[in-house]
């Protein structure tokens, strides 16, 4: 007799932790990117037509598996086919560099969050130099906001090659980003299914006090404007539709074998397939009210950028040709500038170098994705806010109540194959199985908190589950499908939920979803192929801007153990089971 497997109180809690760890920190501050770099409101076209023909279906295929084998992603995809054990594997690989990475963004929120207490927030000024003479020289040449984030959070080395030592700073947010964690998984989904309550609601309360202040911010319109007006000729742009299938794919957190750990705690006649839908419709209403949030703050921030470029300008052509007090405005700027530069053209060459070209539309344009959007452009519209640390306060509270959802969704995916697994439940209890794989990570995530650990921390998040995800989620398809069977996966499902499978779930999971990741995968190992050397971006203090740097040998080297690790698990455990399998027969064969 198998032991009792433990369950959420009820569904609501389990729709609660699929939220928690699919609504992530990618909802706040890649989709607005992507919106910006691919047509404003016309990337809502591919984005809903993905959502639809992967999004969707996918989540829901992944849902069912876990609540009818009711097991983790290893027991579950070893039911299915002894050969199939390597992709529950990979998914647990994916995870464990996941949660090793994930968590220093927690222990940066922690690190801003502390420091949003300060009178004035200190990435508001720039600090005094050595001498106190003047302003310090890399804050000058960059920006207050950059200062911050590059030199006081990071302490940022040139280059990969200088590692520098563990910070204690950093160090210490780390290990409370841990605990936190570790306190929250500590019983299971008993414990965690209390916190996602907190995880998964707390965000849209702090969205929504944004977006009303947001909406009353001077120039929140010109950004709303720039978001909603859309730019059709995009929907021709091959590269607006793959980011569209993308976004869908990863925000889900498709892959990592947390839907499945999720799921396998459900009663076996939960609606899933209901569940599927709401969770992936909330997902992206999310990404689309975090735009508009985002958007507001962006023209906030680009009208105050413009005015203040505007300001500057007038104020040197005022005091440098003599000119009347507020004779110059932003409609007779250019008109003037022209006459200045014919009538008086020396005078004018010696002031021209100083004259910006200022641009509310520049501004707007200025795309920004990731920890920059998060850390710099959220930070700088923050300071220029009324009751900043308010306002501050309550951002990174969020982005820690976002991460830590997250972090829920990644540990459940290693943690309940382990706890599955016979002969580890048997040696060390579940808080044990826990502290171990926080401690770990922990150990490990330390390399984040180096000099050079942002750099890493690019390699780790731009190639730890890329194409190992899309290879795994493929291979989950085919196996569903075509190797545990399409119409006994069905008839499951009939039993265990007792309503039909519609045509369209079973036309997208037999058909057109595992064409549309196997074009994904083809695109990208294409677009990684042509891209030649890999890159990355490091920062120049003496410049006080990022410059773009080759990976050294070593790096690609990482690199290519990353996407290996995961990946190459799937074929090495069917071919070692294959193995086994064979010799077992051997030896079972009689003799002669």
């Amino acid at each position: 007799m198998e032991k009792t497997r433990p369950l959420w109180a009820n569904p609501l809690q389990f729709v609660f932790a699929c939220i928690s760890y699919a609504v992530g920190l990618g909802n706040v501050w890649r989709f607005p990117y992507l919106c910006q770099m691919y047509g404003g409101g016309s990337f809502l076209v591919p984005y809903i037509i993905m959502l639809i023909v992967e999004g969707m279906p996918l989540l829901y295929l992944e849902l069912a598996v876990g609540q009818r084998m009711r097991q983790g992603s290893i027991g579950a995809w070893r039911t299915i086919s002894p050969y199939l054990s390597g992709v529950g594997i990979a998914s647990v690989v994916v995870s464990f560099f996941l949660s090793m990475y994930y968590n220093v963004i927690n222990a940066w929120a922690f690190w801003y969050l502390f420091h949003s207490f300060q009178d004035p927030l200190p990435w508001s000024v720039c600090p005094l130099n050595g001498n106190h003479t003047g302003y310090d020289e890399e804050c000058e040449k960059a920006s207050s906001t950059q200062y911050f984030w590059y030199r006081k959070t990071l302490n940022i080395s040139p280059s990969l090659q200088e590692n520098g030592g563990v910070q204690w700073e950093p160090a210490l947010c780390l290990l409370l980003a841990w605990l936190v964690v570790y306190l929250c998984i500590l019983r299971g989904t008993e414990s965690t299914g209390k916190v996602v309550y907190f995880t998964a609601s707390l965000p849209y309360c702090v969205l929504i006090i944004y977006l009303i202040r947001g909406l009353t911010l001077h120039g929140a319109t010109n950004g709303l404007m720039y978001m909603f007006t859309p730019k059709m000729e995009q929907l021709a742009n091959p590269k607006a539709w793959v980011n569209a299938a993308t976004q869908i794919f990863f925000s889900l957190g498709l892959g990592f074998g947390s839907l499945i750990a999720f799921a396998s705690y459900n009663e076996p006649s939960n609606n899933c397939q209901k569940h599927a839908i709401i969770v992936s419709l909330i997902n992206s209403f999310t990404s689309i009210f975090a735009s508009i949030v985002t958007f507001s703050i962006y023209g906030f921030k680009a009208t105050f950028n413009y005015e203040n470029c505007l300001k500057k300008v007038t104020l040197l052509l005022t005091n440098t040709f003599d000119l009347e007090d507020g004779f110059l405005t932003a409609s007779n700027l250019e008109q003037v500038k022209g006459y200045l530069a014919s009538a008086y053209p020396s005078k004018y060459s010696e002031v021209f170098p100083h004259i910006k070209n200022c641009s509310l539309e520049s501004e707007l344009d200025t795309a920004v994705q990731g920890t920059g959007l998060a850390f710099i452009v959220y930070t700088e519209a923050i300071k220029n806010m009324e009751v900043s640390q308010l306002w501050s306060v309550l951002y990174f509270f969020m982005l820690l109540m976002l991460g830590i959802g997250s972090m829920l969704g990644n540990t459940a995916a290693i943690l309940t194959p382990l706890t599955d697994s016979k002969i580890i439940s048997s040696h060390l209890p579940k808080e044990a199985i826990s502290g171990l794989v926080c401690l770990v990570n922990c150990a490990i995530g330390m390399v984040f908190t180096t000099e050079a650990g942002n750099y890493w921390f690019d390699i780790f998040n731009d190639y730890a589950a890329t194409l190992s995800l899309l290879l795994i989620v493929l291979v989950e398809t085919i196996a569903v499908c075509y190797v545990y069977g399409l119409r006994r996966f069905e008839s499951d499902l009939k039993a265990m939920t007792g309503r039909a499978v519609s045509w369209y779930w079973k036309v997208m999971w037999a058909g057109v979803s595992p064409l549309l990741i196997v074009s994904l995968f083809v695109f990208y190992l294409s677009d990684y192929i042509l891209t030649g050397t890999l890159k990355y971006q490091a920062w120049d203090a003496s410049q006080g801007q990022l410059v773009t740097k080759d990976y050294p040998a070593y790096a690609l080297a990482v690199i290519g153990l990353l996407v290996a690790s995961s990946t190459m698990c799937i074929p090495l455990v069917a071919l070692g089971t294959f193995v086994l399998h064979h010799l077992k027969r051997g030896d079972a064969a009689p003799v002669a």
